[in-house]
């Protein structure tokens, strides 16, 4: 018993049966009508989408008994030869099998020779980019000035491993993947014509199946009609296909953005007990899930989504109410699981815990309410500033040791102030700021002339020598009586404290009290209470000064206003004098 598979019952005879290659079919016959038919073509693309039927269709045009022609008969001895293969004047040669130099001598001397029957010697060489690179060579010459009776058509899937010397010499046509609703109306007329029922989401199953490629589709069509005969039902072609049925990839999606997990967790226990791959449900729901943004996007998707018109309805259903970005959302979110589960151990688990969090996830808020937000914070914000006084309001300045209030101006005007609106901030004295603000340098030169600790460490650092300044900021001051300076410096500080730095140390001293210095270094016990040091102070000082900066900023109506409105909690203050970040 011989069997021929659908794949090559139906291999396409004629230029207009080449599905989803109309572009490669207008130009062929375009070139054969105007008498332009170069000597060499390359045809290029995915696996089973016409190439080597391109080229034999190609190769019956040009022998045909009846003459040149764009629709050959088909019923001559020289198109009956070449469509099964046998053709005495079309060689069809392997690349993969026949890729040495040996070969391409062989061929080379066989096309010198004049065809047997047909007008032309057509030579088909398939997977050409297996051939080695002395083989390109040796076709090279005869490539580029072949006899006037040969045609050579080369078919690859991988073009870019030919070399550009071949390419040059040859017309190049790249074949597309077939679309699916090319390939399910193909499957459609196919099934008709062999009797066999088959519902349209299962050709719909079988075109995805094949991923853009005619033979593919056809191979698992056989393998279908095969198990289920001439009724094809829509369970056993999913699990033939070992796809998940794309009801239950609509419920498990419904029930995502309807927020219902514990019906998720139903589903992904039908999944298990169906024997479905986790992963290959999530790939799939990953599309599914594609199909809602491109359909917020696109009102009319055409060849964008590869579904059902049922599947189409279903899904525009579930996007209408909806916002885009939270599709976007769900999309990342499986895109990431789908990673996981490659690796993961307990893929029904990460899948499960996966789901639930998308059917539990807080709703996002769209970017249109948050502009309204916006907008209403900053008629209030202009409404407070109209009714302030004077000026407009300024973030309090705060110091090491108080808060002061924004710089006063110099003119005010009187304004009644409406009932909703906060009282103007207090005002202090000018003098208290102009103070405030002269009091770093005024401090510095009282400490560097009052003989004090500070000033002693001051005067080190002006003196360029950081290292000994920066050990004395961690020193403890214990006894100041000239001429003797008694220090306690840290354990971890104190092997820095050697012979030499106590030296210098005491030279410095010297010349800043203006009298021989005798300075004491001993190791501070730890646990035993001893005078803060600068940078202990330093430290206490900045530390009181957010905490009242924190304080003052979240007193101020502009912060209470954003925080009304907005929600949420204020996490960083900076204060004004030291930039912002």
């Amino acid at each position: 018993m011989s069997y021929l598979v659908l794949a090559r019952k139906w291999r396409p005879q004629l230029f207009d049966d080449l599905v989803g290659q109309e572009h490669v079919s207008q130009t062929l016959k375009n070139a054969i009508t105007t008498d332009r038919v170069h000597h060499a073509f390359l045809f290029t693309g995915a696996r089973g989408v016409g190439k080597t039927s391109a080229a034999r269709i190609f190769a019956k045009a040009l022998n045909c008994q009846q003459g040149i022609t764009t629709t050959p008969c088909g019923s001559c001895s020289s198109c009956v030869e070449i469509t099964s293969g046998q053709g005495i004047d079309v060689l069809e040669i392997d690349g993969a099998s026949h890729n040495g130099v040996d070969d391409i001598r062989e061929l080379r001397d066989a096309v010198r020779y004049l065809p047997s029957q047909g007008r032309y010697k057509i030579v088909i060489i398939d997977e050409v980019h297996m051939l080695s690179n002395s083989a390109f060579n040796a076709l090279l010459k005869t490539l580029e000035e072949p006899p006037a009776h040969v045609k050579f058509i080369f078919a690859t899937t991988e073009p870019h491993k030919i070399p550009v010397t071949i390419l040059s010499r040859c017309q190049r046509f790249d074949f597309k993947k077939i679309s699916i609703v090319a390939v399910q109306e193909r499957l459609h007329y196919i099934a008709t014509q062999e009797g066999i029922s088959i519902s349209a989401a299962g050709l719909a199953a079988l075109a995805r199946h094949g991923g853009g490629s005619m033979r593919d589709a056809l191979s698992a069509f056989d393998q279908v009609i095969a198990c289920c005969g001439n009724q094809v039902a829509d369970e056993p072609l999913q699990q033939i296909l070992g796809q998940v049925s794309s009801q239950l990839l609509l419920d498990t999606l419904t029930a995502i953005v309807e927020r219902n997990p514990r019906e998720l967790l139903t589903l992904v226990a039908q999944v298990d007990d169906l024997g479905h791959s986790f992963r290959q449900f999530c790939q799939q729901l990953v599309a599914l899930v594609r199909g809602l943004v491109i359909l917020k996007v696109i009102d009319e998707p055409g060849e964008l989504l590869d579904v059902s018109e049922g599947e189409l309805t279903e899904l525009r259903r579930l996007a209408a109410p909806r916002p885009l970005d939270e599709f976007q959302r769900i999309l990342a979110f499986l895109l990431r699981t789908e990673a996981e589960l490659a690796t993961s151990t307990y893929s029904r688990l990460t899948m499960e815990v996966a789901l639930v969090k998308l059917a539990t996830l807080p709703t996002g808020i769209d970017v249109a309410t948050l502009i309204q937000r916006l907008e209403s914070l900053e008629k209030n914000l202009l409404a407070r500033v109209d009714y302030a006084v004077p000026a407009p309001v300024a973030t309090p300045v705060v110091s090491e040791n108080r808060t002061v209030a924004p710089h006063p101006v110099s003119e005010t005007r009187d304004v009644e102030l409406p009932p909703e609106s906060p009282p103007p901030l207090p005002e202090e004295p000018q003098e208290a700021e102009e103070a405030e603000e002269k009091k770093p340098d005024a401090q510095l030169t009282e400490e560097l002339s009052a003989g004090s600790w500070a000033g002693l460490v001051e005067f080190v650092r002006s003196r360029r020598r950081p290292r000994i300044s920066s050990l004395l900021e961690q020193a403890s001051l214990l006894a100041l009586e000239l001429p003797l300076v008694r220090i306690a410096m840290p354990a971890k500080f104190f092997g820095l404290a050697d012979a030499e730095m106590q030296q210098n140390l005491q030279g410095l001293a010297a010349e800043y009290f203006s009298v021989p210095v005798n300075i004491e270094i001993i190791k501070g016990a730890n646990g035993e209470p001893q005078p803060p040091s600068l940078h202990e102070e330093r430290e206490r000082q900045e530390s009181d000064r957010q905490r009242k900066l924190r304080e003052n900023a979240l007193e101020h109506p502009l912060v209470k206003s954003a925080l009304e409105i907005f929600g949420g909690n204020v996490e960083k203050v900076t204060p004004i004098d030291k930039g912002f970040v």
